[in-house]
Parts: C-alpha cells; structure tokens; sequence
C-alpha cells in the first residue's frame, strides 16, 4: 500500500501483492477441492486484505478502495519479526474487543452530563467553519489551509486516494525522474471503456500566484511522453485564463482542479469536512 501511495482499489492491492510475491504458476494453479474456480493463493489475498482492515491497519470509507492508516504505516516500518508479532497483539485485541461486545447488554438511557454537553459543544466549535459572521472564514478556506500544511508527499497522497474515489485506477510516480508526472493509470468512461490518464498535483499557497500556461503546457507535453489520453492538473490554489485556454486547445486536455473545486469534491466524499446545520433567526424577520 505504501508503494501504491497510501491508498489503493481492491485490484491495484491485489496486483501489488502479486507483483512481490511473484508466485509461480504452479502456485496460482493451486485451488479449493470442492471449489475448482477459486484460487487458494488469490483468496488468501483478498482475505488478508479484509483482515487487515478488521484489526485497523486499512480503512474503506468507500466500497472498493483502501486507505493505510496510521497503524498500517506503524506496522509498516517495524522489522518484519517484530510487525508480526504486532499484527498477533491486534489480533488478540480485535478478537477479546468482539468477544466482549457480544456479551455486552444494550445500557439504559441516562441523561446527558451538562458538562459533557459542554465539551462536546466546544469540540464542535474548533471544526467549524461559517460563511457568515464578524470575523470568521469560508470553510473552504479552512480546508484549503489544513491541506497546505500537508507536506507535498502527504498532500500527493492525498489527491491520488481522492482520485481513487472516483474510480481512477492509478499508479504513484512521482519522485526523482517522474517527468513532471505524480499519478499514472486510467480513468473509467463507460462499463466498457476507460482512458489513460496522467496526474499532477501542485501543494501551491492557495492565495499565491495563479497556476500559469507555460506549467499546464509543459504538463501536456510529459503527459504525452506517458501516452496519456487525458490529463488531469491539481492545485490548491487557481488557474490563470491562459492557463485555461491551453488546457482544451492541446492534446492531451487536462482537467483543472483549482482549490475551489478541490474543496468541493472533498466535501462531496465526506473526507474531513462536517457541514453543520445553523438556523437564521434574522432571516424570518421579513415576515414579521
């Protein structure tokens, strides 16, 4: 997962693992007795990567796409003695914590702790961000500075698992010699068709200098160079007007995703962003 960028699809996990493993094919002809379909390598995969999950070192916010959490990338840079007997200890942990719920009986209702309240009230407070007030900021705005305290890796990783949100398959490059590419792989289309897509994502100041024509055509030209169809140019802050003429005017075009429209997909795969529901009370004056 690591090598994949921090986040990855069932298939790209799967490809992943095969591709370390490098199982022979006598290895991948082995399969269940009962069960001539099924290979026994590739449903020791899957399982693994379901277990992983279950004792927390993948997360799946969305079907079909993985997420390393802090524990995986722990487990990760442990040597290999020590990360198995730390998977034991999870597995330890995760099996007495489902033991334990089992047995656990639905508690009665109590009332809330007016502290507790009060806590949680503040918590609240420091995630939120209003478009309305004396003094207070654009939820984008908020996003956008959390985002560029990322550091460009993060930040890389970031956008790719977004990406994979969305049903790209893609591979992470970025790194000496990527040629100005981060992500490689394919976009899907239709059921049946896909496209070769290229991605590069600038952590730029979201209140810096627009995104100018000579990054987006240099873009175009390494995109080409990969074989790409389509392109597609991240950045946390915005696109000058020639920027954007040349992103559809040469092949391959590139999709800008500029900070407003990042944010918006963020907010739309639910990714660290609460929207909280506010009343107006002035708003009802003109009725009276």
């Amino acid at each position: 997962m690591a090598d994949l960028g921090g986040s990855a699809t069932a298939r790209e996990v799967t490809d992943q693992v095969l591709k370390e493993l490098a199982p022979s094919e006598e290895m991948l002809a082995v399969v269940q007795p009962k069960r001539p379909e099924a290979s026994v390598l590739m449903e020791r995969v899957h399982w693994a990567r379901s277990y992983a999950k279950l004792i927390g070192a993948l997360e799946s916010p969305k079907r079909g796409v993985f997420l390393l959490t802090q524990s995986g990338r722990e487990l990760l840079a442990l040597p290999e003695e020590e990360g198995r007997a730390r998977v034991f200890e999870l597995d330890r942990d995760y099996r007495r914590n489902r033991a334990t719920k089992g047995k656990e009986k639905p508690a009665s209702a109590m009332p809330p702790d007016p502290e507790d309240a009060d806590a949680e009230e503040e918590d609240e407070s420091a995630y939120q961000a209003t478009t309305t007030g004396s003094g207070s900021a654009r939820w984008q705005d908020v996003l956008l500075g959390r985002l560029h305290q990322l550091s460009p890796d993060d930040f890389e990783e970031f956008v790719l698992y977004l990406l994979r949100l969305y049903g790209l398959e893609l591979e992470r490059v970025g790194g000496a010699g990527d040629e100005g590419i981060d992500g490689i792989g394919t976009a899907p289309i239709s059921p049946v068709l896909s496209s070769r897509v290229a991605v590069q994502i600038k952590r730029y100041d979201p209140n810096g200098r627009p995104v100018g024509r000579e990054t987006v055509a240099l873009f175009q030209r390494d995109a080409q160079t990969k074989g790409a169809e389509r392109a597609i140019l991240v950045t946390l802050g915005t696109f000058s007007a020639p920027a954007r003429r040349a992103a559809i005017v040469t092949s391959p075009t590139v999709d800008l995703i500029d900070g407003e429209r990042l944010a918006g997909l963020v907010k739309e795969q639910g990714l660290g962003v609460r929207m909280v529901t506010r009343v107006d009370p002035d708003w009802f004056n003109r009725f009276g």
